[in-house]
C-alpha cells in the first residue's frame, strides 16, 4: 500500500469516526432527554454528587461538550452555582475517558466490521420508522455507533501499514516528551475532538507507532488541545461560559504540568493498576488506563482549591454583565440541548420585557426623546441577540417539548416588542406642546390614569415577577387583572372627560385626537404587558380569551 493510499485510509479514518462520534453523542443526548437534566438538577448535593454525575452523564451521552454545555445552561437560569457545576465539569473530563475504553478494549479487540455493519443497518432502521421520536434518536445513536467502529477499522489498517513506513517522535527527555505533547496538541485543534484525537493515538499504540512514554505525552497533548476548543466555543459567549472554559483550560492544563513532572511514576503506576485490575497488557489498554488516570489526577489537584477557584472565577468577566443589552443567560453554546436553550431564552426575554416596561414608562410619565432613543436602542440590541438566537435554535433537532416551549416564548416576545413599539408611538403623541397643556380637571384624571397604569406595571413586571408567588398562580394573576380593571376604568373617566370638554369647545379636536392616541397607546401596550405575564406564569396559556 502506497503512502497516498495510508494517508488517504487515515483520513477517510478519521472522518468515519468523527461522523460516528457526532452521530451516536446526538442521539444519546436526545434518547436521554429528560434524564440528562433530571441527573444535573440533582447534581450540587455535594461535590460528590457533582462529580459522579459529571462522570456518569458524559459516559452516557459521550459527550462531554454536551454536559458542559448543558452545566452551563443551568447555571445561567440560576440553577446550579458555578461552584456546584465545577464538579460537574471536572466529572465530564474524568467521563470522556469511557471513549476511549471502547476503543481499547471493544474496537481494538474484535473483527468490527461484523459488529458495525448490523449496528449501521438497524440504527438507519430505527431512524427512519421513529423520525422525531425517541426511537429514531437510539436509532441514530445505534448508526453512528456502528460508524465509529468502522473508523476505528480503517485507522487500524493505516497505522498498521505505516509502522513500517513512519518514524514518529520518541525518546524520554525532555525535548522529545515536549515535541509528543505538541503532536497531541496539534491533532486535537485539528480535529477539534479530544475523543477522535485520543482514538488515533490509542490505534497508533496498539499498532506500534508509539512508545507507551511517547503515546502518554501524545494523550496529555490531546487533553491540553481541548482547551483551544473550548475557548473557540465560548467567543461571544456568556459570561458563565467564559468561566467554566477557564475553569477547563486550569484543570488540564496544571494536571499536565503535573503528569509531564510526574511521568516515568505514572506510567509505573499506571502498569502496577492494570496488572492489580487483571487488565490486559496491549498498549492501547494501558494508554486509555493511564487516560482515565491523568483525569482522576486533575480531580484531586482541584478538590483542595476550587472553593477559591469558583470565588476568583465569579470576579472575572463582570463587562459582559453590566450592559443591559447584552444577553446574560443566551449564547450560541446552549442551541445543542433545546430543552436547555428554550429555559434560557425564557430568562432573557423576562430581561427583555423589564426593558419593554421601562420604555412604557417613561413614555407615560414624559421622557426626553433622548431617554426615549437611548431606551429603544437597548431594547434592540438585546431583541437582535435574542433573534438570532432563536434562528441558530430553530435549525436544530427539538424534542415535542421544546418545539412547543419555543412557540410559546416566540408568542411573549411578540407581545413584549408590541409594547415597546406602543410605547414610541405613546411618546410621538405626546409630543406637542398642545397635548402637553391639560385642564385642572383633565390633570386630576391625568394622574389617576398614570398611577393606574403603573400599578399594571408593577403586577406585571417580569423581573419583579419570575414565578408566580401562588404556584397555581390564581394570586398573581388576581393582581393582574384588578390592576388592569382599574387601568381600564381610569381609561373610560379621562376619555369621556375629554370628549366632553372637546364638544364643549375647551379641547380642539388637534389635541382631542392627539390625547386620545396617546392614551390609547399607553392602555394598548400595558395590555400587551399583561399578556406577556400570564403567558410566561402559566404553560397552558392565560385563562382570559385572548384576542
Amino acid at each position: 500500500m502506497t503512502m497516498w493510499t495510508l494517508m488517504a485510509t487515515l483520513a477517510g479514518g478519521v472522518g468515519l469516526f468523527l461522523l460516528g462520534m457526532t452521530m451516536m453523542s446526538d442521539g444519546l443526548r436526545l434518547a436521554a432527554g429528560p434524564s440528562l437534566e433530571r441527573i444535573l438538577r440533582a447534581a450540587t448535593r455535594t461535590r460528590w454528587h457533582g462529580l459522579g454525575s459529571g462522570v456518569l452523564v458524559t459516559s452516557l451521552v459521550q459527550s462531554s461538550s454536551a454536559v458542559t454545555v448543558a452545566t452551563i445552561g443551568f447555571v445561567n437560569v440560576g440553577l446550579l452555582s458555578l461552584g456546584g457545576a465545577l464538579w460537574v465539569l471536572f466529572g465530564a473530563n474524568v467521563g470522556t475517558t469511557m471513549t476511549g475504553w471502547i476503543v481499547a478494549l471493544v474496537g481494538l479487540k474484535f473483527k468490527v466490521e461484523a459488529l458495525a455493519m448490523p449496528l449501521v443497518g438497524l440504527g438507519v432502521a430505527l431512524q427512519l420508522s421513529g423520525a422525531g421520536k425517541r426511537r429514531g434518536a437510539v436509532g441514530g445513536a445505534l448508526a453512528g455507533f456502528g460508524l465509529l467502529f468502522m473508523g476505528i477499522a480503517l485507522l487500524q489498517q493505516a497505522f498498521g501499514g505505516l509502522a513500517a513506513q513512519v518514524e514518529l517522535p520518541s525518546g524520554t527527555g525532555m525535548l522529545s516528551v515536549l515535541t509528543q505533547m505538541l503532536v497531541g496538541v496539534l491533532m486535537t485543534v485539528l480535529m477539534q475532538s479530544s475523543s477522535a484525537a485520543m482514538t488515533v493515538v490509542l490505534t497508533a499504540a496498539q499498532g506500534g507507532l508509539l512508545t507507551p512514554e511517547g503515546a502518554a505525552a501524545v494523550a496529555i497533548g490531546a487533553n491540553i488541545g481541548t482547551t483551544t476548543t473550548a475557548l473557540l466555543a465560548t467567543l461571544g459567549a456568556t459570561a458563565n461560559a467564559k468561566r467554566a472554559a477557564v475553569a477547563h483550560v486550569m484543570f488540564n492544563v496544571v494536571t499536565a504540568v503535573v503528569a509531564l513532572a510526574l511521568l516515568p511514576w505514572m506510567l509505573a503506576a499506571t502498569r502496577a493498576a492494570g496488572a492489580w485490575l487483571n487488565l490486559p497488557p496491549d498498549p492501547a489498554t494501558q494508554l486509555a488506563l493511564f487516560h482515565t488516570c491523568f483525569n482522576l489526577l486533575g480531580v484531586a489537584l482541584m478538590w483542595p482549591v476550587v472553593g477559591k477557584l469558583s470565588a476568583w472565577l465569579n470576579t472575572l468577566f463582570q463587562g459582559r454583565e453590566g450592559g443591559a443589552g447584552v444577553p446574560q443567560f443566551i449564547d450560541h453554546t446552549l442551541v445543542r440541548v433545546p430543552a436547555l436553550a428554550t429555559e434560557a431564552l425564557g430568562r432573557e426575554l423576562q430581561r427583555l420585557g423589564h426593558l419593554a416596561e421601562d420604555l412604557l414608562r417613561q413614555a407615560a410619565h414624559g421622557a426626553s426623546d433622548d431617554d426615549m432613543r437611548r431606551g429603544h436602542a437597548v431594547f434592540l440590541a438585546l431583541d437582535a441577540a435574542i433573534q438570532q438566537f432563536v434562528q441558530s435554535l430553530s435549525r436544530e433537532t427539538m424534542s415535542a417539548a421544546s418545539s412547543e416551549a419555543l412557540a410559546h416564548q416566540l408568542r411573549i416576545r411578540w407581545y413584549h416588542q408590541t409594547s415597546a413599539e406602543l410605547a414610541l408611538a405613546a411618546h410621538a403623541a405626546g409630543g406637542t406642546a398642545e397635548t402637553a397643556i391639560f385642564s385642572m380637571g383633565s390633570q386630576t384624571l391625568w394622574a389617576t390614569f398614570i398611577q393606574a397604569l403603573d400599578g399594571v406595571l408593577d403586577a406585571s413586571d417580569p423581573l419583579h415577577h419570575q414565578a408566580p408567588l401562588d404556584p397555581s398562580g390564581a394570586l398573581e394573576l388576581g393582581q393582574l387583572e384588578q390592576a388592569q380593571d382599574a387601568l381600564a376604568a381610569a381609561h373610560s373617566v379621562l376619555k369621556a372627560h375629554w370628549l366632553s370638554e372637546a364638544a364643549s369647545g375647551l379641547l380642539s379636536l388637534t389635541a382631542l385626537d392627539a390625547h386620545l392616541h396617546r392614551v390609547a397607546a399607553l392602555r394598548d401596550a400595558a395590555i400587551h404587558m399583561t399578556k406577556a405575564s400570564r403567558w410566561s406564569w402559566l404553560r397552558e396559556g392565560p385563562p382570559r380569551s385572548e384576542v
